[in-house]
């Protein structure tokens, strides 16, 4: 049977499956209130392959953070950081913010703030 290919060269279905395993994995570390790492979250992911600084995973983030802020549970992506060096979200998270009519000066007051409404979205 012929399938259509999806975003990047994998099907809707191994997409879908990134996507879930991808929040679950942030879900977890939320209600742990903790965060983990772009390297890895992409170990999380079984059903496709993704670079941790890569634009898969980088759209993967957007898609399921722009879900979950529409669901009203925040920038899930919030979680998710640099390893090494500042420990905080990178430039994307940022963008998207903005992009959905987040408005701050403060980048890192913006980002512990998100993460806190997130935490508390997840830990009911």
């Amino acid at each position: 049977m012929f399938q259509v290919y999806f975003k990047h060269g994998f099907t809707e279905d191994q997409w879908n499956s990134a996507k879930a395993e991808a929040r679950c994995a942030m879900i977890a570390v939320a209600q742990r209130e903790d965060v983990i790492a772009y390297s890895d979250l992409v170990h999380k992911v079984s059903s496709c392959q993704l670079e941790p600084n890569g634009a898969l995973l980088a759209h993967m983030l957007g898609e399921i953070s722009s879900a979950e802020d529409e669901a009203g549970r925040g920038l899930l992506t919030a979680v998710v950081v640099h390893k090494g060096g500042d420990m905080r979200p990178g430039p994307g998270f940022f963008r998207l913010a903005r992009s959905r009519g987040r408005q701050f000066k403060d980048e890192d007051q913006f980002w512990i703030d998100e993460l806190h409404d997130v935490y508390r979205s997840w830990s009911k």
